[in-house]
């Protein structure tokens, strides 16, 4: 938070439970209505291949987010020229940015074989701080040892002999198996209580964020095709609502905690609208693709040539150098097959694997990534500004 830290804040405890809304409530319609998009499945049009693309690609925007909630101002621009140009940094906002990406890998690698405990905690704040000062840690992975205030807020967080007694409790709400129905306020809840706590003495910001991905992905928001969960887009789009939602719960009234928790689930309900258009092929090649490839040949980032093939990578998003002979009347095969090599070269396309000839367009690490961001942020895509 950026405010001054509050030395009047007070310490109140209050228990850690579910509260159940009332039938007719809005959060009661919005978490009938987000269980029923987790019980369907999540196939659309979109190739995974693409999919999983644009997976890593938002990935890449919710480290820039969560770095931007921690004062972090380094630009999406910024990153992704780095990104692009794979230079090593020593700038600590860089760092910080790349901690984070490495945290969601660490994540999605292992959440479905492990138990959310204290040493997966651990483990994913240690990866935050690496290597950082300003917003590093004296004890990675450790629990404080000593009291703190977090900036702009009237909670104080418990005593730090207090901590593990709190995070215990915590940990074991986690993991004890609740109705279904109740799994997303639960994740909420979860959220706010380990901010109340603030059991690190530093990155507990992005530690809760990471966790709250962590248990969305244990409730299934993950296929093998690979979702589109951005948990910073939550809290990023406005941050000065999301610090005021988090007071609410720090009342520990029924009524405060509910509405904490329509203001996450509402979030939650955002997200999946937008994962919803990217698995929407149409929407997204006419939309999102296509306009991508038109901005970079306006930019000059690619040939009018180059144009022409992308187009038809993208109407056939699993195309063979056949599929390009009408680019080529009365040629050779041969002329194909060299302008498919130019393309890999420029990184523009790749192979779907290695043991076949078909194509796919390549969205990252080329010239169309740096359009595509300006794309998806024209259509709401990204929930910050640069």
């Amino acid at each position: 938070m950026l405010h001054n830290k509050n030395h009047d804040a007070v310490f109140k405890h209050f228990d850690l439970q579910i509260f159940s809304p009332d039938s007719g409530s809005d959060l009661t319609v919005l978490m009938i209505k987000l269980d029923y998009l987790r019980k369907k499945r999540w196939i659309g049009a979109t190739h995974p291949a693409i999919f999983s693309q644009l997976k890593l690609i938002f990935s890449m925007l919710d480290s820039i987010g969560s770095a931007r909630l921690e004062g972090n101002h380094t630009t999406i621009g910024e990153y992704v020229e780095i990104k692009l140009k794979n230079k090593k940094s020593n700038d600590e906002k860089i760092i910080e940015i790349r901690n984070y990406e490495e945290a969601i890998g660490f994540i999605e690698k292992n959440v479905k074989n492990k138990e959310i405990n204290r040493n997966f905690l651990g483990e994913i704040h240690k990866i935050i701080v690496k290597n950082l000062n300003r917003e590093g840690s004296k004890s990675p992975g450790e629990y404080r040892k000593s009291n703190l205030l977090i900036n702009g807020s009237n909670h104080r967080p418990p005593d730090y002999i207090k901590v593990t007694e709190y995070m215990n409790e915590l940990i074991g709400f986690i993991n004890k198996k609740t109705p279904r129905k109740y799994d997303l306020l639960k994740t909420a809840i979860v959220h706010h209580r380990f901010v109340w706590i603030h059991p690190f003495d530093n990155g507990n910001s992005r530690t809760v964020r990471l966790l709250t991905y962590a248990m969305l992905l244990k409730l299934g928001a993950k296929e093998d095709a690979g979702r589109i969960w951005n948990p910073t887009a939550i809290f990023c789009d406005d941050r000065k609502s999301y610090y005021e939602a988090l007071s609410w719960a720090d009342e520990g009234t029924e009524e405060g905690i509910l509405k904490w928790g329509e203001y996450f689930l509402s979030g939650l309900k955002k997200e999946i609208e937008k994962i919803d258009r990217m698995l929407d092929y149409e929407y997204l090649s006419k939309t999102i693709l296509t306009g991508t490839v038109d901005l970079a040949r306006k930019r000059k980032s690619i040939t009018n040539f180059h144009k022409k093939l992308l187009l038809i990578a993208i109407d056939k998003p699993i195309f063979m150098s056949s599929d390009v002979e009408k680019l080529y009347p009365g040629k050779n095969h041969s002329y194909r097959g060299i302008a498919l090599i130019g393309l890999r070269k420029e990184k523009l396309i790749t192979t779907l694997n290695n043991k076949t000839k078909k194509y796919i367009i390549r969205l990252s690490n080329n010239h169309l990534l740096r359009s595509l961001i300006e794309v998806l942020s024209e259509n709401g895509f990204i929930p910050f500004k640069e």
